[in-house]
């Protein structure tokens, strides 16, 4: 059995420095667009994704929500909905 190491599959092309880390690129972060408030004190942040995506989540029930239609519809209808009050951060 041959076994071929993750870095050396994952090795930069030539001419740039090599290594697993060197050939990883993150994307760029998704860009934030609003908030909506909830009725118990929470917020529905919305951010657009490099490709076009959105994706939302909440700061008092903690959902995450991902979608590829560009609408605000998604989080509006979770902000309406959603009773819990702001999670407290971690400190």
């Amino acid at each position: 059995m041959t076994v071929t190491s993750i870095a050396t599959r994952c090795a930069a092309p030539a001419g740039l420095t090599t290594g697993l880390a060197a050939a990883y690129i993150s994307p760029p972060a998704p860009m934030f667009l609003t908030s909506i408030p909830t009725g118990a004190g929470a917020d529905v942040h919305i951010y657009q994704d490099p490709d076009g995506s959105l994706s939302s989540d909440c700061t008092g029930c903690g959902e995450y929500a991902w979608t590829l239609v560009t609408t605000q519809d998604f989080a509006e209808e979770h902000a309406a909905t959603c009773l819990r009050p702001p999670r407290r951060r971690a400190a």
